[in-house]
């Protein structure tokens, strides 16, 4: 069989340096489609927190992601395209300049480049435009016949979901697994992380340092990077002592 290089990103946290439901959400209450109260009653102490370094991210977004289903739900997809287009138009652009690079570099290898993310499907679909990746997979947002949002949502966000879509990627381009390459940056991509050959932690969290430092085989092969300023530091989870 005549086996390809794939590269497997996650986007937020990993290329895109935030959350691209975050920002949606941020548009649509600048665009007064959702009201603000719905961020002072349900997520602005767990924002507080995590900005304090009193909370956790995923708290944070936990907070979040509930409303923002909840908001969307009876919206029509098609009247807030001008918004997702305005998050993608303003905010695509800031992404780590070591991920940014490493696209670069599978383009110019003839790698297939994919993009398997949390994000909402419709935020995705046009990230992955812009970066010219083979195929992309997000959260799908589940809308009615006539393009209504309905609430329901089939998440791409943990590992056995991300696993599912390894899979069907892995099948349909004929991947080499072991000459491949995996970045990602929490916990949710660590199954990807473990599967792929050449796994690339971009600025992880301290559970995810946690897992790769839990698993010897894991640790040897996988490069963590650290991007803080405009320096990219690079270090190997078997041998670089990292506490919370």
């Amino acid at each position: 069989m005549n086996q390809n290089i794939g590269a497997f990103f996650d986007i937020d946290g990993t290329l895109y340096r935030g959350s691209l439901m975050i920002e949606h959400f941020k548009k649509l209450i600048k665009y007064e489609v959702v009201d603000p109260l719905n961020w002072h009653h349900n997520v602005k102490k767990s924002y507080e927190d995590w900005k304090k370094r009193t909370g956790e991210f995923d708290d944070y977004i936990d907070s979040l992601a509930g409303i923002y289903i909840e908001s969307l739900t009876g919206m029509n997809k098609l009247k807030l395209e001008f918004i997702t287009d305005q998050v993608i138009h303003l905010k695509g652009e800031q992404v780590y300049s070591y991920v940014r690079n490493r696209i670069e570099f599978h383009k110019e290898n003839g790698h297939k480049i994919f993009f398997i993310s949390g994000s909402p499907d419709f935020l995705v679909e046009k990230m992955a435009a812009k970066y010219g990746v083979t195929e992309y997979i997000g959260t799908k947002y589940l809308v009615d016949a006539d393009g209504y949002f309905t609430g329901e949502i089939l998440p791409m966000w943990d590992s056995v979901n991300k696993n599912k879509a390894i899979d069907m990627l892995i099948e349909k381009y004929e991947i080499d697994i072991d000459a491949s390459f995996a970045y990602g940056d929490t916990n949710g991509d660590l199954s990807m992380l473990r599967r792929i050959g050449n796994p690339i932690a971009i600025n992880p969290n301290y559970e995810l340092v946690h897992q790769l430092k839990a698993d010897e085989a894991l640790a040897k092969r996988t490069l963590i990077i650290v991007e803080r300023k405009d320096v990219v530091y690079q270090l190997n989870a078997s041998v670089d002592i990292i506490n919370k």
